[in-house]
């Protein structure tokens, strides 16, 4: 019998069980080769609404679609082999009830293979993700900042300040009830973020919350300086990938301009001769 072992993908019950152990590593892809790469370091790959603005140069992620949440799902289910796969639901694709709720993310998880959704919204959003989990789709919680939300929350800020701490700590304990196996906790203050985190059973995943939490997610353009239109207050960039991009493209455009190009016969000439 052969001694090789196949890789196999986390589960949401994977996730889940790390509550309280080693940090979850989360990032977002929405393509197949930046897929690869985070696969291989990551627990979760996310594939985000984000990329309504990240790759297709939308204000906010409202104008993102299931079509293209299930294109760019496809893509990164090839190359995602040992994480998570957890795609978004776009705004307008749930909110209406449980019924419209379970027809997208059960095309979603058909169409693009992934292990989970993820859906944004507290207490009013727990009957919707009982209704999900239930019937065999795992879900992933998103409370305090909520960017499907940003006309209603005037913008994007930090929720969960004074006494709108209980709102945000009771949608997430909503939402962990429901059964939402890990909740992400955005633009919430630490000490909220952490008092959280002690109170519910389920792993939280920080995106500008704690150190806290039992896991952090960010959107790989920006954590690679890649996406650089605005930098989140939150976000450390560990490289500088637009500024790299620029330099590479002004060069390539310099070398063109001199008609400094390799001439065809240079290119296929006999490597015999």
């Amino acid at each position: 019998m052969s001694s090789h072992q196949e890789l196999r993908a986390l589960t949401p019950g994977d996730i889940r069980a790390r509550k309280g152990g080693d940090p979850l590593v989360c990032l977002t892809a929405y393509t197949t080769p930046v897929a690869q790469l985070a696969d291989a370091e990551c627990d979760l790959v996310l594939v985000g609404d984000s990329v309504g603005m990240v790759l297709h140069g939308l204000p906010t992620t409202l104008g993102v679609t299931m079509e293209m949440m299930i294109l760019h799902g496809q893509a990164v289910a090839r190359g995602v082999k040992r994480a998570l796969m957890v795609v978004d639901m776009p705004f307008a694709s749930y909110e209406e009830g449980p019924a419209q709720a379970y027809r997208n993310a059960a095309r979603l998880m058909a169409e693009t293979g992934c292990g989970a959704v993820k859906l944004e919204g507290g207490q009013h959003m727990a009957e919707t993700i009982h209704f999900l989990t239930q019937r065999g789709i795992p879900v992933m919680g998103h409370v305090g900042l909520t960017p499907q939300s940003v006309n209603t929350l005037g913008g994007y800020r930090v929720q969960g300040k004074g006494a709108d701490a209980t709102r945000v700590m009771h949608d997430a304990q909503a939402v962990a009830q429901a059964g939402a196996f890990s909740v992400v906790l955005e633009k919430v203050p630490a000490r909220l973020a952490d008092e959280i985190t002690a109170t519910i059973d389920v792993p939280t995943v920080g995106i500008g919350a704690s150190a806290g939490c039992d896991g952090q997610i960010l959107v790989i353009d920006d954590m690679l300086g890649l996406f650089d239109a605005f930098k989140p207050k939150f976000v450390k960039r560990y490289a500088a990938l637009a500024d790299d991009a620029r330099a590479a493209i002004a060069a390539y455009a310099g070398e063109v301009r001199a008609r400094r190009f390799p001439a065809a016969e240079h290119i296929f000439e006999d490597p015999s001769k």
